[in-house]
């Protein structure tokens, strides 16, 4: 009773527990609130944050056109798709039979249509969404495609088998059957999600008698309607093939050949037209109710494909074609020859027979002075590790592994260079080194270019550099040194900050004072989307997963991220239509340190043109061993144009595209499209105009098709025997293609010498004899005018050498220079202190009425500090070879004490190295002939003594740096400039000539010696 009088607990039972349910309850949306939160910043830190990007540099109209288009098609295609397939589902749901046939096969459906039947409306709806999702993100793809398309351009010139413009075939017929095989595919989609659903509710049975129709009239009227729109697909796509079988390819050459003229195309035409009638035969089962007509259609149908698209062709073919295939093909070869010449820039080469002598005779070369004084001894695939050693100056500095070929104005004349920018190079600090603070808001940036003289070498063979030392000095005058931004840039740095805080490394000093350091001048400069507001730091340290980026003190107002440096993909960015070339190279233009790219704009829809994969076709024995230097992206082309020329200037990262060829059809289209990304030609200055050139890639591309396509005759032609081939690099094993290379030379019959890119070409195939067939040179010389290209730029030049082999190819010279007894007998003596022979780029040059290889050796130190320097120079003229200490000994010994000419306009190994300041000049011979009495020995003691206090000083310098004491480097620094002084001043008693006081290693280092090579 007492129980029965006790008040009830208000907050006992059911009651108490409801607030604590809501409570739980609320949990859940707030969970899917923070999720979407989480969700919407990772989108905007990818997104926004290229916003930002594209808007700082100014190219926001190529992210909004191409976002646009791409959320456009995204839209259709889903729509299309997704509206198509959810349609016909519900149609044959709704038309579905009241009642199901009373059928064991019915029967066995009720169950799959019992379990369906509590999830339908939510598969008519995900299904089709589904499919949707897919097909939009396939179609926004192609957006490049449709844009082409809505921007077709009219080329002036037609096909040789319908007489179209061949602006329908880069433009129009891509984006006309990129929509026919879209919509192939929705219909078959469609088509699937009818049958499925009419079958799954009885509008279609498969089994069961024969006296009861299988359809119902709705799911006959739906399954013939889809069926009709597919045949006439198909029928429009068998219509298209006539077209695009001008593109196709082959083994003999690419293009319609003679079957494909007069059996494929007419059967393509037939098997449209039957697809027509099919579709025809559909709509009448759609009103009559009958298959028997439509299935005969089918029927008909894939016999006439096996007949007339496959059976016919073959005997045109077998019984026609092949018993007279040289006559029946010329048509067609030569369609293919012309369009290939036309497609790839190679239809005007000056081709010249060339009576090549293999004789060498005195004077033979007093005619060729120009090109003999510019040939390259030093080889940028070699020397990179020299200007590592000479100008690195720290280990967070850095150079490529393949340096750079350019030329300058020197005294009024153009000197071939070999040049480099001293690159950022994290990695080169010490682990105690390594922070966040110092990877992003310290070392933020390189310093200067490095330029080496192509023609000569300073002492003991080391680089004549013409431009070197921190701060830099030399002949390129005054410059913005810093590098912010280049192939080797970190991921990312922040810069910029306020008045006081300069807190960027900018160099090392020599005097003992440590670094100089600097701030971005951000309030004056742009080089990076702003991080001065806590929404932008949030959404970059989400993008780059930095949380230091939002707590950081050195994140403030004033602060620029600078990403995405590599100047290759920020035109690749900002340009996304281009395919760009292998090679970035450095210049100094207007003050500025600019990297130049160079653009491509590529199709594989030239009727008759030769297919060609890029990727290899522009391998070579540098790309395959270079870091820096990179082949063409994979894909085929049978178009090719250097449209584009970009630069990207290396302190505050501005983007800037000349539209170099104005008369290419597809480059015109883009500009259409993207009417403010691209300057025109005329805005280009002089002084860059210098210092652009004829792209290597493009190089490749044509001379592996003139290997081919230098015959012109379609008989000739068809036999193949006189086709070539690129010789193999024959100082690197295995199957690797010989490199282009960067030379001046004068070609025979020409006034002058210019600034060429060139190649040979041998025999082609595997047994074939390694002799010399063919020369070609491009003029890569695009002049120094305002807004004019030069009027020799980009003219080829091909030499046909005799048929009869007798000028040897780079292969047999490179065995003719290793046999030959005085070059072993140099080379044993070179190794004999423990030193790598390192045999250089072996060069053609054809001069004295005949061809001439030169090629430069280096000697490197097997262990410890190793860099290369030039030792000797190979010559070979025919089978003569010799070598020699200078490269004017090697010619003379090889044209019988004579050659004509004086090549050495530097000092040679061992002697005096030129003064940059001079610009390169040689300084004048040191006195001879003086008598070294009794000085000898005190002489060798005091080298001995300067060498043991370099190598000292060396190992001092490293260990600062290494602790970051840049006073104690600086001093280390002093001490190697004084020993090596001193070291300079011993050699010179002992040679018996005067003193040299060198340029410090720390500053300046002597002129280097550069190469015209690639």
């Amino acid at each position: 009773m007492s129980f029965a009088s006790t008040p009830r607990n208000p907050s006992a039972g059911r009651p108490a527990g409801r607030p604590s349910e809501r409570r739980r309850g609320a949990l859940v949306p707030t969970l899917i609130v923070l999720g979407a939160i989480v969700v919407l910043v990772l989108i905007l830190a990818q997104v926004w944050t290229e916003w930002l990007w594209f808007d700082q540099l100014g190219f926001l109209e190529v992210l909004r056109t191409e976002w646009g288009t791409r959320a456009v098609l995204f839209v259709v295609g889903f729509l299309v798709m997704a509206v198509a397939v959810g349609l016909t589902m519900r149609y044959a749901y709704r038309s579905r039979p009241v009642y199901a046939p009373s059928t064991p096969e019915q029967a066995s459906l009720d169950q799959y249509r019992e379990a369906i039947e509590p999830l339908r409306r939510l598969v008519m709806i995900v299904a089709p969404a589904l499919l949707g999702l897919f097909a939009g993100a396939a179609v926004s793809q192609r957006w490049d495609t449709v844009q082409l398309w809505m921007h077709s351009q009219h080329v002036g010139t037609s096909d040789p088998q319908y007489g179209i413009d061949l602006g329908f075939y880069l433009f129009v017929l891509p984006g006309i059957r990129f929509v026919v095989s879209f919509l192939i595919a929705v219909t078959v989609l469609s088509g699937v999600a009818a049958l499925a659903t009419q079958y799954l509710y009885g509008g279609l049975r498969i089994g069961g008698s024969n006296d009861t129709p299988r359809t119902t009239r709705a799911a006959r009227i739906q399954l013939s309607v889809i069926a009709a729109v597919l045949m006439l697909l198909v029928a429009a796509n068998y219509w298209l093939d006539r077209y695009s079988i001008l593109t196709k390819t082959a083994e003999k050459f690419d293009g319609a050949a003679y079957t494909d003229v007069h059996a494929v195309i007419p059967s393509k035409a037939i098997l449209a037209g039957i697809a027509v009638f099919v579709a025809v035969t559909f709509v009448v089962t759609a009103v009559r109710g009958n298959w028997r007509v439509p299935l005969i259609g089918v029927g008909l149908m894939v016999v006439a494909a096996i007949a007339v698209g496959g059976i016919y062709p073959a005997v045109v073919q077998r019984f026609q074609v092949q018993p007279n295939q040289q006559d029946a093909e010329s048509e067609y070869i030569k369609r293919n020859i012309d369009a290939t010449r036309q497609a790839y820039g190679i239809d005007d080469v000056d081709v010249q027979e060339y009576d090549a002598k293999v004789t060498a005779e005195p004077q033979a070369l007093r005619d060729d002075a120009e090109t003999a004084a510019s040939i390259r001894l030093l080889d940028p695939q070699v020397v990179s590790p020299s200007f590592k050693q000479l100008q690195q100056v720290t280990t967070f500095y850095s150079f490529p592994d393949t340096l750079s070929v350019d030329r300058y104005q020197i005294d009024g004349e153009s000197q071939d260079t070999v040049i480099a920018a001293r690159e950022l190079n994290l990695s080169g600090l010490e682990a105690s080194q390594r922070n966040w603070t110092n990877d992003v808001t310290v070392y933020t940036h390189g310093y200067g270019v490095v330029a080496a003289a192509g023609n000569r070498t300073a002492a003991r063979g080391a680089p004549s550099f013409l431009e070197s030392g921190i701060p830099s000095k030399g002949v390129l005058g005054e410059y913005e040194p810093r590098i912010y931004f280049s192939p080797g840039s970190p991921q990312y740095s922040i810069v910029g900050g306020p008045e006081g805080s300069e807190w960027e490394l900018d160099r090392p000093t020599n005097d003992g004072g440590g670094s100089v350091n600097t701030r971005f001048p951000t309030q004056d400069v742009s080089a990076g989307p702003s991080v001065g507001n806590a929404w932008n730091k949030l959404l970059y340290a989400v993008k780059f997963g930095s949380e230091q980026i939002l707590f950081s003190d050195r994140v403030n107002e004033h602060s620029q991220i600078l990403y995405d440096r590599s100047p290759r993909d920020r035109v690749e960015k900002v340009a996304p239509y281009l395919t760009l070339d292998g090679r970035v190279y450095p210049a100094v233009v207007g003050g500025r340190v600019v990297w130049i790219v160079d653009g491509y704009t590529t199709s594989s829809q030239y009727p008759y043109a030769a297919q060609v994969t890029l990727d290899d076709a522009t391998v070579d024995s540098l790309t395959q061993s270079s870091q820096t230097v990179q082949a063409l992206q994979s894909k085929t082309a049978n178009y090719i144009r250097n449209s584009v020329k970009a630069t990207v200037d290396a302190y505050d990262g501005t983007v800037t595209l000349y539209a170099w060829d104005d008369e290419d059809p597809i480059l015109r289209a883009w500009q259409e499209i993207f009417p403010t990304s691209l300057q025109p030609l005329s805005e280009i200055e002089g002084e860059l105009m210098a210092h652009l050139r004829y792209p290597e890639d493009l190089f490749k591309v044509q001379r592996e098709l003139l290997a081919r396509y230098h015959v012109t005759d379609p008989k000739q032609f068809f036999t193949g025997t006189d086709f070539w081939a690129v010789p193999d690099d024959p100082n690197t094993a295995g199957n690797v293609a010989q490199p282009p290379y960067y030379m001046t030379l004068r070609m025979p019959n020409e006034k002058a010498a210019s600034f060429s890119l060139t190649s040979t070409f041998i025999p082609f195939g595997q047994q074939a004899r390694n002799v010399m067939r063919g020369y070609i040179a491009v003029d890569a010389d695009a002049g120094a005018q305002d807004g004019t290209k030069a009027a020799g730029y980009g003219k080829i030049r091909m030499l046909e050498l005799p048929r009869d082999g007798s000028v040897p190819g780079p292969g047999q010279v490179n065995n003719n220079m290793t046999t030959d007894s005085t070059v072993a007998e140099e080379f044993t003596l070179l190794g004999r202190g423990g030193a790598n022979i390192v045999r250089a780029n072996l060069l053609a040059l054809p001069v004295g009425d005949g061809m001439l290889y030169v090629q430069p050796v280096y000697l490197q130190a097997e262990t410890g500090t190793t860099f290369p320097l030039l030792q000797r120079v190979i010559v070979a003229f025919g089978d003569d070879v010799a070598i020699s200490e200078t490269l004017d000994g090697a010619l003379n010994d090889v044209f019988d004490g004579d050659s004509g000419v004086e090549t050495d306009p530097g000092t040679e190994p061992g002697g005096e190295e030129p003064d940059p300041g001079t610009g390169g000049e040689a300084p004048e011979e040191p006195g001879a002939g003086e008598e070294p009495g009794g000085e000898d020995a005190q002489a060798r003691a005091d080298l001995a003594d300067a060498l043991e206090r370099a190598r000292v000083a060396i190992q001092e310098g490293q260990a600062a740096l290494a602790e970051g004491d840049f006073a104690a480097y600086g001093e280390s620094q002093d001490a190697l400039d004084q020993a090596i002084a001193d070291a300079l001043d011993a050699e010179a008693r002992l040679e018996g000539g005067s003193a040299v006081t060198p340029t410090p290693t720390s500053t300046a280092t002597p002129a280097p010696t550069a190469t015209a090579g690639s």
